[in-house]
């Protein structure tokens, strides 16, 4: 059954939006995707807070945007595909491939670094592109579509990176020429009264804002729910079905390529081995977040309040001296929360039409 989303593809649209629909503030609020993640992440906030001391410090803040961050990004991307109907389990590897192509591209040939981040670009969205064209022509579920991709680029950042350095991580590059530069647009850090503030927050940020306002302002934001959350009657209607869900696997690998910048130019260097894993939880986010695994229903902000509990439990389990074995439960226990609550939600909303 088509969602509640306009289709914005030339044809009339009807008398009233339902998102446009005035009705009780509760009952507005409740029908929010991301209603459920933000009380979470306020019940998880006050926890720590009460528990763990060093938790309530700005630094320790900061500690915990940054780890929001560096899984936020991406996130956004993973919703967008999400709510678009697809999935992406290659997301994870792809921040590595990125960061791994960038170094080794530009300290093989000597080149500018800003050669090889280019060159990793044009490469992140290639492998997002051929992960969509698959999908869309085979027919094939984008689970196994992108498992495949997963396995493939898992095993290329091993054997490649060995086989080029003779070692299992990218060459440090921090004396290579367009370092600074580079380091200052991904990975700048700022002391601000003792505090010390990662761009990368800022730029989380700024692509929560960019999805949010593609999502509820234009007609690709249609588009996308649409697709998801009927992809026949959107296709019947005009929707360019095929080039939307293409364009949704390019914009998880332009997510994943400035992570991968992120990291390469925070830390220098990369482990060929690193990024497995992080799929999941990217995923888990945009879920968290009020993302809906058959499509057609979800939001940016509640990817982003998703990755922000990530950074709670990360840092908060630490700053608490608990095991850090914990937060693998902790993690377990909030996506199975969420997942219920944004189920009794969903048919909330749907009863109440």
């Amino acid at each position: 059954m088509m969602s509640s989303q306009t289709l914005d593809a030339g044809v009339s649209p009807p008398a009233r939006d339902e998102r446009l629909a005035r009705g009780p503030l509760t009952a507005r609020l409740l029908a929010r995707p991301e209603i459920g993640s933000l009380g979470g992440a306020i019940v998880i906030y006050v926890f720590f807070f009460a528990v763990a001391e060093p938790f309530r410090g700005l630094d320790a803040l900061a500690t915990t945007l940054y780890a929001a961050s560096t899984l936020g990004i991406p996130a956004v991307g993973v919703a967008l595909l999400m709510i678009g109907g697809e999935f992406d389990l290659s997301a994870g590897v792809a921040v590595t491939s990125s960061a791994l192509l960038a170094s080794m591209f530009s300290f093989q040939l000597t080149a500018n670094l800003w050669a090889g981040i280019g060159v990793s670009l044009l490469v992140a969205l290639a492998i997002g592109a051929l992960n969509g064209y698959l999908v869309v022509r085979t027919g094939i579920h984008s689970f196994l579509v992108t498992l495949s991709t997963f396995l493939m680029l898992q095993g290329l950042n091993l054997a490649v990176t060995k086989l080029v350095t003779g070692t299992v991580a990218s060459p440090n590059i921090s004396d290579m020429a367009g370092f600074d530069s580079a380091r200052t647009f991904f990975a700048a850090e700022w002391d601000l009264g003792g505090v010390s503030l990662r761009i990368s927050v800022l730029w989380w940020l700024l692509f929560v804002a960019i999805a949010t306002w593609t999502l509820l302002r234009t007609r690709i934001g249609n588009w996308i729910f649409a697709v998801g959350g009927a992809s026949a009657s959107a296709r019947a209607v005009g929707v360019p079905v095929r080039g939307v869900k293409i364009g949704l696997f390019m914009t998880v690998g332009l997510t994943c390529w400035f992570t991968g910048m992120n990291l390469l130019f925070s830390f220098n260097s990369i482990q060929s081995g690193e990024g497995v894993g992080n799929e999941f939880r990217y995923i888990i986010a945009a879920v968290i977040g009020g993302c809906l695994l058959t499509g057609g229903y979800g939001s940016a902000v509640g990817a982003a309040i998703g990755a922000f509990i990530f950074g709670m439990a990360t840092q908060g389990i630490v700053y608490a001296g608990w095991n850090p074995d914990w937060f693998f439960f902790f993690l377990g226990a909030m996506l199975l929360a969420a997942t219920l609550f944004n189920l009794w939600i969903r048919r909330r909303t749907e009863a109440s039409r």
